[in-house]
């Protein structure tokens, strides 16, 4: 059969009501199906990895290197440092026009959410790991985070 053959072929179930066309010669075998959807594999949903509690730094003791470096580093030496468990953007509210979580002085409990990590567009909510007092807020909304950057200086109550 010749290419001009196979497209009048094709144009004749095209147009008409078939579904299905088999032709098989002794050297050649032609198969035309309309209409036929083809078969997809279903495939779940990866399971969503838990991600380690937010773990307290020990405060650093920072070497006197400079008078300009002691600010910052007077602030970690008043309390422990929570971590960021995950890499991703970090949020001080759960909405833009909404009020923060926490504010610097405030005395948080055990399992209040401090702040949301959003990661791949699922949002993580860092919940304190027990009662403490925020002493500082490391980072500003909407800033990108990695896995470990200090996200509040706080004090274990």
């Amino acid at each position: 059969m010749d290419i001009k053959d196979l497209k009048l072929l094709i144009k004749t179930v095209t147009e008409s009501d078939i579904t299905e066309f088999e032709m098989d010669n002794s050297d050649e075998k032609i198969v035309i199906k309309r209409g036929h959807k083809p078969e997809y594999i279903q495939m779940g949903a990866p399971m969503m990895q838990p991600y380690a509690a937010p773990q307290f730094a020990a405060p650093t003791q920072a070497a006197p290197a400079a008078p300009a470096a002691a600010a910052p580093s007077a602030a970690a030496e008043a309390g422990d440092t929570l971590n960021s468990p995950i890499v991703g953007s970090f949020y001080r509210a759960p909405a833009p026009d909404a009020a923060p979580y926490v504010e610097v002085g405030q005395i948080v409990e055990q399992g209040q959410v401090l702040c949301i990590v959003e990661a791949m567009k699922l949002m993580n909510e860092i919940e304190a790991e027990c009662k403490c007092k925020i002493i500082k807020i490391c980072k500003e909304n909407a800033q990108a985070v990695e896995f470990g950057d200090p996200l509040f200086v706080i004090q274990k109550l």
